[in-house]
């Protein structure tokens, strides 16, 4: 990773997208690598699609899925002080990877520049035997919660 950053990137930022030379450009919504200030890190579990009532919402639907996923993922951030633009990393977990068009429209809407690292990976079967997709993820915050920095 040092050959990779700039001088004026060793004047550290909280993350840096790393689009390492010599590869090929993601071709879904990911970002290769960041590189973040790892003293604020806010780990989110693995998220599936339920409402707030419990029950899995958009039950046989993969975008009505992945929208509450990312909706989810969207509040898990809000609590700890920062936003989706701030998540580094993602491992999602689907039971039909043939749907990653799908899955990827709707991030897309979610993660319109710099997307974060992304893996995906077909599983036969998630918690819930309705879910269709979890996602579990890292976020840089820009600063600690109920702190000043």
């Amino acid at each position: 990773m040092e050959g990779a950053l700039s001088a004026k990137d060793k004047e550290f930022i909280l993350k840096k997208a790393i689009h390492p030379e010599g590869m090929s450009k993601p071709f879904g919504v990911w970002t290769t690598a960041f590189a973040v200030d790892a003293s604020r890190l806010l780990f989110i579990s693995g998220l599936t699609a339920r409402g707030p009532d419990g029950k899995v919402v958009g039950v046989g639907s993969m975008e009505e899925q992945t929208r509450q996923v990312c909706e989810n993922l969207r509040k898990s951030v809000d609590a700890a002080g920062a936003s989706l633009g701030d998540i580094v990393w993602v491992q999602v977990f689907t039971t039909d990877v043939s749907k990653f068009a799908e899955i990827h429209a709707v991030r897309r809407q979610y993660f319109p520049s710099e997307p974060p690292a992304s893996t995906m990976v077909e599983v036969p079967r998630l918690v819930d035997k309705d879910c269709l997709i979890e996602i579990n993820a890292i976020a840089a915050l820009p600063k600690l919660p109920g702190s000043a920095t």
